[in-house]
């Protein structure tokens, strides 16, 4: 089943008045000033997704009524199918896997490999077309199980000139400044307990 999505650029219905629209909208979503100004931006705003034909259908009419014009786009069309590259230095048989996968698929869907392992994709409408230049590399997958994180590398020993530095004889003192001697203990013959 075919599901569908609904999506306002800003469009009125011709000789609708934008300020009436406005109310409307605000009224139809119970929308604030903030929402009605990020919804009368110019940029295109999906206002439900996931629709079946009769559920879109019936969104369309309503705002059509309210006096705002939107698109109805089926979801399932908008599928992307691109094709990676074969990672560099890639077995023959994986090679041979994803040349049997593109000559299934349909020539204008497909994306093409340029040399360097650079993704290069058709666009499908003019808002991707804007991103047809961006040089994006082609990162690969990696097997189920292996360590993608880069290894830690081995901390090198620090060079130091340790030459100027002796041991002490054991029992030396180190050049430790020496406590004060202990005075006599106190005398306490003169102190009594009493019963």
């Amino acid at each position: 089943m075919a599901r569908y999505e609904i999506a306002f650029s800003a469009q009125l219905v011709s000789g609708a008045q934008l300020e009436l629209v406005k109310a409307n909208l605000a009224k139809l979503f119970q929308a604030d000033e903030q929402r009605l100004a990020l919804l009368f931006s110019g940029r295109r705003i999906v206002i439900k997704s996931n629709l079946d034909a009769a559920g879109a259908e019936k969104y369309r009419s309503t705002l059509e009524r309210a006096g705002a014009v939107v698109e109805v786009t089926c979801i399932d069309d908008e599928i992307e199918e691109i094709e990676l590259a074969a990672p560099p230095g890639a077995s023959p048989l994986s090679a041979a896997v994803t040349a049997d996968v593109a000559d299934a698929r349909p020539a204008e869907a497909a994306g093409t490999s340029t040399p360097g392992g650079r993704l290069q994709v058709t666009p499908r409408d003019e808002y991707m077309a804007a991103f047809a230049d961006v040089d994006a590399p082609d990162f690969g997958i990696a097997p189920l199980g292996d360590d993608v994180q880069d290894g830690k590398p081995q901390a090198a020993a620090p060079e130091l000139d340790l030459s100027q530095f002796s041991l002490a004889p054991p029992g030396s003192d180190m050049g430790e400044a020496k406590k004060a001697p202990a005075g006599p203990p106190p005398d306490i013959s003169h102190l009594k307990l009493q019963d």
